[in-house]
Order: C-alpha cells, then sequence, then structure tokens
C-alpha cells in the first residue's frame, strides 16, 4: 500500500569531551516555580534520566547535558560536521544542523498517501507502537512511509514522561522523510506554545527535577539557541496538502468572514508566539490568534459535544472551506475515543486519545480513500457524523 524506504544510515559519533558536573555555568537561572503543586511528586521520582538538551554556544561547539540517574552529564562537542551523533546514558540524539530554517511554504500537493494524528502528550512508547504497526515507520524506527506526507498537529509536550525522546525522534524522522521523498508537517499545538511561554501546567513531574537539576527554568531549556528550541520555532501554526486543512484546534468562522490568508495567520501567530521575545506585549489581531478563537484553543466544531452554546454552522464551515479552498478542516486538541467526523465529515477530529496510553489512531488519506489505522495496524472505516 505503501511505498517503503531503504534504512536511513546511522549517523556517526565525533570526537566530544565528556565532563561529568552538576551545574555548568550556562544554566545559571533559577528553576521555574509556576508549577510548585507539583514539586512534591517530583521529590518522589526515581533518579531521573533524560535528555539531551543540547546548545549552540559562542564558540558553535555543541553543549549537551543529560540527567543519568539524577546527576548532570555534559558533552561538549568541538566539531560541527554533520550530521552527527551525541548520546550519553543510552539516551543518543541525531543532530543535523546548528539551527532549523523555516520552511515558509505552509501548502503541498501531490499524488502520494498522507498520515495524520495528534497529541502525543509525551507517550513515546504508544506512539511507535502506533507509526510502527501502520507502517510509518519500520521496526527499526526508521521512515518507512516512503514518499508519503505525515502530518502532526501538535502537544507533543505535557502530562506524558517521554517528551525529549518523542522531540529527538521526530527530529530525526523529519530528515529521513525529505531524503526519501516524502515529508513530515509538525503543526503547533497549544501545549507546545505554553511551555516555551513558560506555563507549565501540564509538566509531568519528571521535567520539573531535570530543570531543577540543570538549574534552569524548563522553557529555557527550549531557547534560540538550542537545537530543539530552534527547530520548533521554525514549525507552523496550519498547514494545507491536498485539499485538506490542517491546524490544532481550527480555524474560526471569522478568518474567512475577514478574508484572512494561511500566510497572514502564520505569520502573525509566529510573529507574537513567544511573549518574553517580543518587544511589546501582544495587541489587536496577534492577541486574538493567541486566545480562545485562535487556532491552536479554537474549540468551536465541537461545542454540541461539550455541551456548550455558540460553534460553528454547518454554513460557517462551508463558509471556511470554501475560502481557504478545501474540502475538509482537520483537527487535533479536543479528544475522542477515536478518529471522528462532524458536520458531514467536513471537519476529521484526529485526537484519539493517545495522552491517555491505551489507545490512539491514524488518518490515512490515498487515491480519495480515507480510512482509520488502529493501535494495531487494522484497517478501519471512517464515519461521518
Amino acid at each position: 500500500m505503501f511505498i517503503l524506504t531503504c534504512i536511513a544510515k546511522r549517523l556517526t559519533a565525533i570526537s566530544s569531551i565528556l565532563l561529568l558536573a552538576t551545574s555548568a555555568s550556562t544554566f545559571a537561572l533559577p528553576p521555574s516555580t509556576n508549577v510548585s503543586d507539583e514539586k512534591a511528586k517530583a521529590d518522589a521520582l526515581a533518579p531521573v534520566n533524560d535528555g539531551p538538551y543540547v546548545f549552540v554556544n559562542e564558540q558553535q561547539q555543541l553543549e549537551s547535558y543529560w540527567l543519568c540517574q539524577g546527576g548532570v552529564l555534559t558533552q561538549t562537542t568541538k566539531m560541527v560536521n554533520f550530521p552527527l551523533s551525541v548520546s550519553a546514558c543510552n539516551m543518543p540524539a541525531a543532530i543535523h544542523a546548528l539551527s532549523s530554517i523555516e520552511n515558509k511554504v505552509l501548502e503541498f500537493s501531490g499524488d502520494y498517501p498522507v498520515a495524520a494524528l495528534s497529541d502525543f502528550h509525551g507517550k513515546y512508547d504508544l506512539m511507535i507502537e502506533l507509526l510502527t504497526n501502520n507502517n510509518i515507520i519500520d521496526e527499526d524506527k526508521n521512515w518507512a512511509f516512503g514518499e508519503g506526507h505525515f502530518v502532526i498537529t501538535g502537544d507533543i509536550f505535557d502530562r506524558g514522561d517521554k517528551v525529549t525522546e518523542i522531540l529527538w525522534f521526530l527530529y530525526d524522522l523529519e530528515q529521513q522523510a525529505q531524503k526519501a521523498g516524502g515529508d513530515i508537517h509538525l503543526t503547533l499545538g497549544n501545549h507546545e506554545v505554553m511551555v516555551l511561554n513558560g506555563d507549565l501546567r501540564y509538566l509531568h513531574p519528571k521535567y520539573i527535577e531535570t530543570a531543577k537539576q540543570l538549574n534552569k527554568p524548563f522553557e529555557k531549556l527550549f531557547t534560540k539557541d538550542s537545537i530543539i528550541g530552534s527547530w520548533l520555532r521554525s514549525k507552523p501554526v496550519l498547514v494545507k496538502v491536498n485539499n485538506m486543512l490542517f491546524a490544532h484546534g481550527g480555524f474560526h468562522p471569522s478568518l474567512a468572514t475577514e478574508k484572512r490568508t494561511l500566510v497572514e495567520i502564520n505569520t502573525v501567530f509566529k510573529d507574537s508566539m513567544i511573549k518574553a521575545e517580543l518587544d511589546k506585549p501582544r495587541e489587536g489581531w496577534a492577541k486574538y490568534l493567541h486566545k480562545t478563537n485562535g487556532p491552536i484553543w479554537y474549540r468551536g466544531y465541537f461545542s454540541a459535544d461539550r455541551g456548550k452554546d455558540g460553534g460553528a454552522t454547518s454554513t460557517e464551515i462551508d463558509l471556511l472551506l470554501k475560502h481557504f479552498d478545501v474540502e475538509h478542516l482537520i483537527v487535533g486538541h479536543t479528544s475522542q475515543k477515536q478518529i471522528e467526523t462532524r458536520y458531514q465529515g467536513r471537519v476529521i477530529a484526529i485526537d484519539s486519545s493517545i495522552k491517555r496510553g491505551n489507545y490512539g489512531e491514524i488518518l490515512f488519506i490515498e487515491n480519495g480513500k480515507k480510512w482509520r489505522g488502529s493501535l494495531s495496524g487494522k484497517v478501519l472505516p471512517l464515519y461521518h457524523q
């Protein structure tokens, strides 16, 4: 059904200097305290293994930090010939560049299969099982979807305890996909934006401990000069693939009535994304995009399910589809028991509650047909509601 690709060559490690330390001079800020209600849980944790958190220093070297059984391990990589890998305590990471360049292209079209899902929330093992059984990756966790395009509508962060593993996995898998002629489109979710802004309400206690031991607020582990922080900042808040428009939360009908373009929405959202990096507070439409009716928070397609008034009407859905020239709006954010549709199939909800750690599904679109891939890889029909 899908085109299998060759297993990507393992990245080779380069010379590095290993230094054991309990802290580093680059980690001089106090840990974040806005999740104090979780500190007791963090104190009760077994010794934490986490990382790496990789930064580019002023000498254009890579400074990597791990927690190994609760102790801090640092590694400085002096050479920067890419690709390369860093590894300690059986926690490797493949690194492809000192920084990630934002791809401003938001629309993609072609005769290839498309797969989509949302809201991993730190559930790395379940994610691997789901992707393997549905032939997105092979048994060695390498790209197996050929020239297919794989869309993830955000929410890697929070709740679960294997966020770091997912981030590095997708960072590398994206490179593999592009080399095979395919692609991965990660759109930002509300939890990515929350963490980058220091809103850590849903952070797993493990990462409170990480921040404490590295002596740095958790959001500062994803600054612009970090490999993953730069990569996250390169991601859009929406993407259009063939006749489908994807975002984490959704598109408020006002975006159509006000004739907003995809580029305008994405640009204004991204330019105002991280408060600490702005010259002045968000205002006007930039502020609007980061509120309830913005693309990472909007739940108006599911208002009836949630017993709330004011959701999008069928007419407004048609207006959105016409304005953006698509046939489907595909979103995560609002959890379902399975992948489901609304508005007679015009809206597809792909948050299948992976965050609960028990089950998950993938939406597949190929040759005009749509179906659900179950956790075991079984092909299931997509029901329209």
